[in-house]
Parts: structure tokens; sequence; C-alpha cells
């Protein structure tokens, strides 16, 4: 069991690694809530112990070890509020997965025009029409997602950064719709679907593709 803001905050950064598995230290903290200032305070010790590897260059960040993918089932396994928000996670996920059927033909329109015919964003038309459809499975997903972060408030951390990425693609910026490692739109509704896997226990199955 999580005893103090420490252990919490250990937990939070372990759990989004996991859930992450190469994070940057801005897709760290909006994952984890621990604030860019305050991840050495977090990560440095989780280094030294052997279960957070950093980094550098190009693809920087920060990633678990085996030794820290260990630690953190350990800590998810005593978890007090993952264990109490059981009840929301599955009825949570009975909710999601529909909407996440949506959400993949949303992405394939936006990937191509035709099975055969990627789209070359050359028809602002069209591309309208899809941002629009995404905008709609988003307004599907919130109040469910609202329900299980009221249960769990790590959840929560999602809603804004799902704002903000579509607002992004609104705004003109195509590679916020699905471009990796972007923080994109795709990447934040990926990470939500991992955490809820992780943490109602389950393995990832048929269903979770839709």
């Amino acid at each position: 069991m999580v005893h103090t803001q420490q252990d919490q905050l250990v937990f939070d950064v372990l759990h989004s690694l996991r859930v992450k598995g190469l994070a940057g230290d801005g897709v760290l903290s909006a994952l984890s809530g621990v604030a860019v200032e305050d991840l050495p305070a977090v990560v440095d010790p989780l280094v030294e112990q052997g279960f957070v590897v950093r980094r550098e260059g190009r693809m920087a960040g920060s990633m678990l070890t085996p030794a820290g993918k260990a630690e953190h089932l350990r800590v998810l396994a005593s978890d007090a509020g993952t264990a109490g928000g059981s009840g929301a996670l599955n009825a949570f996920y009975e909710r999601f997965l529909p909407v996440n059927s949506e959400f993949k033909q949303v992405c394939r329109r936006w990937q191509m025009r035709s099975d055969d015919t990627p789209n070359d964003h050359s028809d602002p038309a069209y591309d309208e029409e899809v941002v629009d459809q995404l905008a709609a499975t988003d307004a599907e997903l919130r109040p469910p997602l609202q329900d299980l972060a009221e249960a769990l408030p790590r959840f929560a951390r999602y809603l804004p950064r799902l704002t903000a990425a579509l607002d992004r693609i609104r705004s003109g910026d195509n590679a916020a719709f699905a471009r990796p490692m972007y923080d994109s739109y795709h990447d934040i509704w990926m990470e939500l679907h991992e955490d809820l896997i992780l943490s109602s226990g389950r393995t990832r199955g048929a269903a979770d593709e839709g």
C-alpha cells in the first residue's frame, strides 16, 4: 500500500513509464502529474536502484528496466486506489471498447482515403470531415472517462491532454493527430488504453484490437 507522498510519486512515475515505455520529461510529467522540475527528485533514486534508465540524444527520456517492470507490478498490486477503483475500471472498459473501435476507424480514414489510396491531406474538406468525426468520438469518450476519473483520479490527466491534442489538430497541426512520439491524439489514446489494461489486470485481447 502507498503510505507517503513520496511513495505516491514513485508509484505515479513507475506506472507512467510502464504505460508509455520511453517517455521524455514533458510526457512523463503530464502522465504522472509530477512537475517537470520535480522529476529528478523522483527519477534519480529510481535510476540508482536500477529500476529506471535514462536515454540521451534524439530519443531522450526515461524507461523502466526489467527490474523496474517487476517493481511496478509489486507497487501496482499494493496500490489501494487501483484496488478501490476496480469496479469503475471494469465499467469504463465495457464502455470504452465500442468507442475504441470507432476511434480506430477514424484513424484509418485519416491515414487512407480508400483501401489502396493514402490520404495525402491535399483535400481540406475531407480532412475537416475526419477531424469532425474525431471530435465526435472524443465527445463520446469524455463522460465515461470523467466517471472513471472520479473513482481513480490519475485518469483525469488524460482529459486535458486529449483536449490540447484535438485543439492542435483543429489549428492545422496534422501531426498532432497520429504522429508517434509527438504527444499526438493517437499517442494519448494509446496511453489511456494501456493504462486501462494494466490497471484492471487484463491482458490485451481481440476485443481491444477492435
